[in-house]
């Protein structure tokens, strides 16, 4: 190999570390960037060329890479979470998708003159958003629950449905290409389909059997499971072409489904996986773009989006919201925020790639337009989103919540007394015993690091504006602290004291960095876990004019106060350097 082209991969994998990087700061969809890097150096500059760097590996490249996207996505759509979330998600899922695939296919066949199949087969891969583009969008702009809800679950739920009906599109496509009658199609798209979900539901139960009596070792368990998919994939290519897509997407929608079959770990690599990929991916698919072919498509490409934005979204809200709650400023918000993002510009360019090597007519067209449209639709939202929340009235009041990292028994005691305060809270955490008993206690939770990219995608923290790190894991409580900062502002983000030991001490990170240390530091999670084992209980006291603050303290010489609530309806915390003088009006929550 070329020293040139060890330099192009290389590189490849630091540009796509920098862009992520960036959106991360800039709390942006990473595409954009990834998109932006790959046309300045393909097209623009002329420093990449993907064909000469893969040649006629290619094409496999990107589809085995798009069957790992596919699965890691479909690993998140678990069925009952449709039921779950009410009517309106349920509808923006199934009709919703028909009528965004119904008008996004009419704008390309009549603006840009398409053949109706090429045009039927953009619609298509446009009914996707996805929760990398939609989450950084709502932890930008913080709208009221019922409608950030919607468009969170919406994002997490569309991709596989809105992927496999483009795979189905396509098949038909390719076997219209064929030549085949359509008696012909109907059996060839029923063989990928029937092919596709034997071996999606097999390929899911066998693994999902093995996860779950432990036949492979959890050091194992990460390489087995791309093993397991990679397999699927190319066992279903060959059995029947373009039925692999199909299969790796079922065979993720299976596993998100199975009881007891703990996929964490699973994610957690996935996800590592999925954004190296992605990096690597959308800059080369970027890079083989072909300006002429954009600006060619420029004031159709215009169009198109208009349509979208202004007359498919907000179609497809209303109908989806009939019979809903929501009101009309709410379902119009909902409307308006539908950005495309990795699943689109992914199936788009493989697509494109298999229609170009049987010579399909427009093939070139498909990835400009479908780019365009993600470009459009993720900077016009960014820009808009905000504007449009606040002229709708759906921006959410200041956030009185609090998100609690750590799920032990203090944890869940403090979450409880904060809920019974009249506060939303939710427990996050990776402790499969610790957030059972949580849930059982009626807390809301998260199952999952609250640092991982699945909690990007997945931790709502909508109405939430306080972090208590309280997990017996300092690195945890840490990583915790430096990762919500960016959300609840460093005034709100609290953590346990931990006793250091003096040679510990260089290795910890100090409380400036790591958040605000309650109970002014003397207390420490071992110290509070120790009273809560002894029998304490959490007790709530009004103080009044006739009994106040040293009333309490003379009447409870030995209490712990965990927090107290202000006569503004303030929550309060005692920290460390800070004074803390409850009045009269004030209700004090402590260990007593």
């Amino acid at each position: 190999m070329h020293a040139h082209d060890i330099l192009t991969l290389c590189g490849l994998a630091t540009a796509g570390f920098a862009c992520q990087w960036l959106a991360w700061r800039l709390k942006l969809p990473a595409i954009l960037f990834l998109l932006g890097a790959g046309i300045v150096a393909g097209p623009v500059l002329g420093w990449l060329d993907p064909d000469a760097l893969f040649g006629d590996l290619l094409t496999p490249i990107v589809s085995v890479a798009v069957a790992i996207i596919l699965f890691e996505g479909s690993l998140t759509l678990k069925l009952s979470e449709i039921r779950d979330h009410g009517s309106v998600v349920r509808n923006l899922v199934t009709v919703g998708v028909v009528i965004t695939w119904a008008l996004a296919g009419l704008a390309a066949w009549y603006f840009l003159d398409w053949d109706p199949y090429l045009a039927a087969l953009f619609g298509a891969v446009v009914t996707v958003s996805g929760p990398t583009v939609v989450m950084p969008l709502l932890r930008a702009v913080r709208t009221v629950s019922n409608v950030s809800s919607i468009l969170r679950w919406e994002s997490i739920l569309i991709d596989p449905l809105g992927a496999i009906l483009a795979l189905l599109v396509f098949d038909v496509i390719i076997s219209m290409q064929a030549g085949a009658g359509f008696g012909h199609i109907a059996v060839n798209v029923a063989a990928i389909a029937l092919i596709g979900t034997i071996l999606g539901v097999a390929g899911g139960y066998l693994f999902g059997i093995a996860v779950r009596k432990r036949v492979i070792p959890d050091l194992l368990r990460d390489y087995a499971a791309l093993a397991a998919v990679l397999t699927v994939f190319a066992v279903a290519e060959v059995l029947r072409s373009e039925s692999g897509f199909l299969a790796v997407t079922i065979m993720g929608v299976w596993l998100a489904n199975m009881r007891h079959v703990e996929l964490e770990d699973i994610l957690d690599f996935k996800e590592s996986i999925t954004l190296l990929l992605l990096g690597a991916l959308f800059i080369l698919l970027a890079a083989k773009l072909d300006i002429t072919e954009m600006t060619l498509i420029g004031s159709g490409a215009l169009a198109v989006i208009a349509l979208l934005q202004l007359v498919a979204g907000p179609i497809r809200a209303f109908v989806s919201a009939i019979g809903s709650p929501l009101n009309w400023r709410e379902t119009l918000y909902v409307g308006w925020v539908f950005p495309r993002g990795i699943v689109a510009a992914a199936v788009s360019s493989l697509f494109a790639l298999r229609l170009v090597e049987i010579d399909y007519p427009g093939a070139n067209s498909l990835v400009p337009l479908v780019f365009t449209v993600i470009i459009g639709t993720v900077v016009l939202q960014s820009i808009t989103a905000k504007l449009v929340a606040r002229a709708l009235g759906v921006l959410e009041p200041e956030p009185t919540g609090v998100l609690i990292v750590g799920s032990n028994p203090l944890a869940r005691l403090l979450a409880k007394a904060i809920q019974d305060s009249g506060r939303r809270v939710r427990v996050a955490d990776s402790h499969y015993a610790g957030i059972r008993e949580a849930r059982m206690m009626g807390l809301p939770v998260f199952y999952g690091s609250p640092v991982s990219s699945y909690a990007e995608r997945g931790l709502d923290i909508t109405g939430l504006g306080t972090l208590i790190a309280a997990s017996r894991r300092p690195g945890l409580n840490e990583l915790a602290c430096v990762r919500f900062t960016a959300d609840f502002g460093r005034d709100h983000v609290f953590v346990l004291g931990r006793r250091l030991e003096k040679s510990h001490e260089k290795h910890s990170i100090s409380g400036a960095v790591s958040g605000r240390i309650l109970f002014g530091g003397e207390h420490t999670i071992d110290d509070l876990a120790s009273r809560v084992a002894s029998g304490q209980a959490i007790k709530s006291t009004e103080l009044t004019d006739e009994f106040g603050f040293d009333d309490y303290r003379k009447q409870n010489p030995n209490s712990l106060i965990l927090f107290a609530i202000d006569d503004n309806d303030q929550l309060k915390f005692p920290l460390k350097d800070e004074p803390f003088d409850p009045a009269a009006g004030w209700t004090i929550t402590a260990l007593v």
